[in-house]
């Protein structure tokens, strides 16, 4: 293929754009040139146009005509891509945060302060004043160049053909001047691209602004001085008149038989008041804090020493239980609530028949050891206590002086919401049991006493009243029934306890002052069912066994701790602990654990599967030896129990593992659980203390 001449291209493209001086002398000359150069080329002439075509780059898509010919449109928006668009604000007059719709959509790319200001502005004419002298100094200055340079001129003249050269430089073509001077040509595109803009209206930016109103304010201010003093003090002892007043008017209508509930006496301010429930969280939460050790010693403490001591065990003292008004009576009643385990009452009376005074019913709570939750202070020493086992917040307490009373813990006031008197069948002895029974047919709850004066009785909480029913009296020959009348007047048996058994609603034992225990029946009243000659001094405490349905326990201040079976005269074990018993109670847990209390300060924990002979624990548990121990109860879930002494304190102790054991399972074998099993248990200990026949029947 022959290749053009480029050359001779590239000289007349070359002679079209520059411009020499003396061009017009040579023109002649260089046209004739080419005119002999192109009769020489003009054969490869044709084939250099028709070769020149469009040269694609590689990787240029191939279109169709008619996706060249496609219009794509592209909409330009004001919008900001990269504004927020979940701004929230708060809104005080709907009180909430509220998304900001309106976003400012700007994004400033430059900003330059602009010098401009107004012509008929002052600060224009300002600027016009100092532009004139600029310009006459800068016209003096001018002048006075002028004629140095023409001083100069006329000393250094100027080489000729000098003008002529700047001249050239301007006009020659490839000087810079000309360059800037020409524009290059629109460069054509391969693609058909139509460019369309269009202008849209930003919406104008409103600003919202709300205004609330202030928060009420009050200013207060005060001075105290004497007179004011004198005033408040005043003021507080008019009102506690008007209190006295009141209680005073309360008591009147209670003489004159209108029996109505007597609140108790506000001893503090309406404000005070308000914080009762929150100060005793608060006080409950410090006291928690106080004895977190002993907390804890309750909830994980296992003494591990009781793996070398084989069948002997140990009592964990916990907390101490006293209330400093309480500290001149003895405890003479425990109790725990059933449907909340962690709460027990406490009886505070005196045995001490020759100093006989005031008592006081208190009930401690585990969480709060510092203070009682609840008092009730009493006209009357408290004898005994119990409470309801479905309904918790009844109360039922036996006096010294012979009245029987029902507390309700729901009730404000410290007085019963029942209570006995001389018209409606009160004790002439004091009462030294009490116990709660399944209601009657009207579903009235009812309760049963026992006093020295004989009387077995029941009391059933009609309405607003007690209503009594004697069920059996107590005498030396025998029981006498409520309707019988004789010549000659029967002498007297003093109980002193008294027990109703745990399957059996009718049947219920009663120890007596003269040392004998009566089994007798609610529904058979003219004698006892059975005598039993259990003890030579009085009988303190009699109980039935929770799990076996013959077994009761026994003691006696004649230092003796029997075991019974219903059906045989005779005791099934007896214990000697030498001293005088207080108190004895059987554990909720095994039917073989029974602890016992003695004057002497000692606690005595039995447990029959173990050691038939003697106790497996006895421990100590008082300081002085002048302190006598008076009662004892078992927590009914955790292994956990209270005693209470003659100074009106009540210490609280934890079972060791030896004092709880269960018998170790077989291999291959569960180990079984529920009542039968300690029923069992209890069954195979008497089955070896009786007579063939006696098993047989």
């Amino acid at each position: 293929m022959p290749v053009p001449n480029n050359n001779a291209a590239f000289a007349r493209k070359g002679s079209n754009v520059q411009k020499v001086p003396g061009a017009k002398s040579t023109k002649a000359a260089t046209k004739k040139k080419d005119e002999e150069e192109a009769v020489e080329t003009g054969t490869g002439w044709e084939e250099w146009s028709q070769g020149k075509a469009l040269v694609r780059p590689p990787d240029q898509m191939e279109l169709t005509e008619a996706e060249l010919k496609e219009d794509i449109t592209r909409i330009l928006t004001a919008n900001n891509p990269h504004a927020p668009q979940n701004i929230v604000r708060y809104s005080v007059k709907e009180r909430s945060y509220k998304p900001i719709n309106v976003v400012d959509q700007m994004a400033v790319h430059c900003v330059l302060e602009g010098s401009l200001v107004h012509q008929d502005s002052e600060e224009a004419r300002k600027l016009r004043v100092k532009e004139g002298l600029a310009q006459e100094i800068a016209t003096v200055d001018a002048t006075a160049e002028s004629e140095e340079e023409k001083a100069e001129a006329s000393v250094n003249p100027i080489v000729d053909g000098g003008d002529v050269e700047e001249t050239g430089d301007e006009d020659r073509p490839d000087s810079a001047v000309s360059r800037i001077n020409k524009k290059e040509p629109k460069v054509t595109n391969q693609f058909n691209f139509s460019n369309r803009a269009s202008q849209t209206l930003n919406n104008p930016m409103r600003d919202r602004i709300c205004q609330t109103e202030p928060p009420p304010r009050s200013s207060f201010s005060a001075t105290a001085n004497q007179w004011e003093i004198y005033d408040a003090y005043v003021q507080e002892l008019q009102k506690q008149e008007k209190n006295k007043e009141k209680q005073k008017g309360m008591h009147s209508q209670k003489d004159n038989g209108k029996s109505k509930k007597v609140m108790l006496m506000e001893t503090q301010s309406e404000d005070v008041t308000k914080w009762t429930m929150a100060s005793k969280i608060l006080e409950r939460t410090i006291s928690q804090n106080t004895f977190d050790d002993i907390a804890q010693d309750f909830k994980y403490f296992e003494d591990a020493s009781d793996e070398f001591r084989e069948q002997e065990g140990t009592l964990l003292p916990l907390w101490k239980f006293q209330y400093d008004k309480a500290k001149t009576l003895s405890v003479t009643a425990l109790c725990w609530n059933n449907k909340y385990q962690d709460l027990f009452a406490v009886g505070l009376g005196s045995y001490n028949f020759s100093r006989q005074g005031c008592g006081m019913l208190l009930f401690y709570s585990l969480k709060n050891p510092a203070f009682p939750e609840y008092i009730y202070p009493t006209s009357s020493g408290v004898m005994c206590l119990d409470i309801h086992a479905q309904h918790s917040h009844l109360v039922a307490v036996g006096f010294y002086d012979g009245c029987v009373a029902v507390y309700s813990l729901k009730e404000e006031g410290q007085e019963p919401v029942y209570k006995s008197t001389a018209k409606t069948g009160k004790h002439t002895d004091p009462v030294w049991q009490v116990r709660w029974q399944s209601d009657d047919m009207d579903n009235n709850h009812n309760f049963y006493s026992v006093s020295s004066d004989g009387r077995v009785v029941s009391w059933t909480l009609v309405k607003n009243e007690l209503v009594f029913t004697d069920i059996i009296r107590l005498t030396l020959s025998g029981a006498v029934s409520e309707g019988t009348e004789g010549a000659q007047a029967p002498s007297i048996a003093s109980g002193t306890s008294f027990d109703f058994h745990k399957q059996i609603d009718y049947m219920f034992l009663v120890g007596t002052e003269e040392g004998k225990i009566h089994k007798c029946s609610k529904t058979y009243s003219s004698q006892f069912l059975e005598t039993y000659g259990a003890h030579s001094m009085a009988v303190d405490t009699v109980k039935w066994n929770y799990f076996h349905p013959k077994v009761f326990v026994s003691c006696s201040s004649d230092w003796t701790v029997k075991i019974w079976d219903h059906t045989i005269n005779t005791p099934m074990f007896v214990f000697d602990l030498q001293a005088a018993v207080g108190d004895v109670a059987w554990s909720p847990y095994s039917s073989t654990v029974f602890a016992a209390v003695t004057t002497d300060g000692t606690v005595h924990v039995f447990d029959l599967s173990v050691n038939k002979y003697e106790a497996i624990c006895q421990q100590l548990v008082v300081d002085k030896k002048k302190t006598k121990l008076t009662h004892v109860e078992f927590n009914p879930i955790h292994p956990v129990i209270i005693v209470g002494d003659d100074r009106g304190y009540v210490t609280s102790f934890k079972l060791s593992p030896n004092l709880r054991k269960k018998p170790k399972a077989k291999k291959g074998h569960e180990l079984p659980k529920g009542p039968e099993v300690e029923v069992a248990k209890m069954e195979k200990l008497l089955s070896l203390l009786r007579e063939p026949d006696q098993n047989s029947g």
